[in-house]
């Protein structure tokens, strides 16, 4: 589940919610999903005590920063009827809601935080078996990485949290600067979507340096 731990102010409102945040809060209420296909997951498919990973997206270094898990399965997400939260959908009515949310609860930090450029090569981890490399490589996050919410095998969510206890990786990997282009498409979607769900542009092409001007 991924969560933008930078600022960023939505309708005078500040979405920012990073691992600091959900540490301190103890409990949270996932509201203001407006993806059909992320409101799916959690409605359809997240049962109380499922696993979660919760993720740092749409920031500098995006990664996995905590462990959580699902303590209150879907209901109505009431912040799509509030005119002045920043996700108001003025098309659902209480008596047909449309969106939903779960409600999730911090577990702890993970010892080693991983970047999402690490899970993308995954070459110098050497203590990681090739069915969890699989695993990983097989991951919506790596191929698919707009949604806010996503599902985690568990395969893959065995080989992370792997990672995050025995390290071995840096922690803050160099990564290539992305287009102002690039950023420009990325910050169109977000706001499009009224999601924290899309990725910057050195996620999405972390593997490409930017062309040197001549």
């Amino acid at each position: 589940m991924k969560a933008e731990p930078d600022s960023r102010v939505v309708k005078g409102k500040d979405v920012k919610f990073s691992v600091d945040d959900f540490e301190t809060a103890g409990t949270t209420a996932w509201e203001g999903v407006r993806s059909y296909e992320a409101r799916n997951i959690m409605r359809d498919r997240m049962k109380v005590g499922d696993k979660v990973l919760f993720y740092h997206s749409n920031c500098k270094l995006p990664g996995v920063a905590a462990l959580a898990e699902v303590c209150k399965e879907a209901y109505p997400d009431y912040t799509a009827w509030d005119p002045k939260h920043p996700y108001y959908d003025e098309k659902t009515k209480q008596d047909d809601p449309k969106w939903y949310m779960v409600e999730v609860r911090f577990v702890s930090r993970v010892k080693h935080f991983i970047p999402l450029v690490v899970l993308k090569d995954l070459s110098d981890i050497d203590y990681l078996q090739k069915d969890a490399v699989d695993a990983i490589k097989s991951m919506a996050l790596i191929n698919k990485g707009r949604l806010s919410v996503q599902p985690v095998t568990k395969a893959a969510y065995e080989a992370i949290l792997a990672m995050g206890e025995q390290g071995g990786f840096e922690s803050e990997p160099t990564k290539p600067k992305a287009s102002r282009k690039r950023k420009a498409e990325v910050a169109a979607d977000v706001d499009a979507n009224g999601e924290a769900a899309a990725e910057e542009a050195n996620d999405q092409k972390a593997a490409k340096t930017k062309r040197k001007r001549r």
